[in-house]
This record gives C-alpha cells, structure tokens and sequence, in this order.
C-alpha cells in the first residue's frame, strides 16, 4: 500500500482526548497534495497515527452545520 502524505494547514479545534492521550481533532489537511479539506479523525499525540475519520468539503461542511443548527 503507498504512503499517504499529508499536510496539516491549521488545526481548528480538539473535540475531545482520550485517557491515553488521542485527540479527536477538526483540522484542515492537504492529502496527498491535493486541495485541503476538512477533517475529523482521531490522532495519536504528536499526530504519528490516525484513526479513521470523514473528510469533508467546505460546502459539505457548511450543510452539516445547518442540519445541526436545525
């Protein structure tokens, strides 16, 4: 399986941390160079693993927020 490189462009929030020390983080990252995209995930300190997270785009993440908001 190839690597999958990314950039972290700004990290905007920690949603929570386990006792353990992971983040459940909302971040905005670059994947593999393309454009970055929101995403949710949870991350190992010093962001050396992940977990499994959702991606999303920023009109994708603007209608999440209005379905919230609802």
């Amino acid at each position: 399986m190839a690597d999958i490189k990314f950039e972290i462009i700004e990290q905007i929030a920690v949603i929570s941390e386990s006792p353990k020390g992971w983040t459940k983080e909302l971040n905005l990252i670059s994947w593999n160079g393309r454009e970055p995209k929101y995403d949710l995930r949870d991350w190992a300190p010093n962001h050396e693993k992940m977990g499994k997270g959702i991606t999303l785009s920023k009109e994708e993440l603007e209608k999440l927020k209005e379905v919230l908001n609802a």
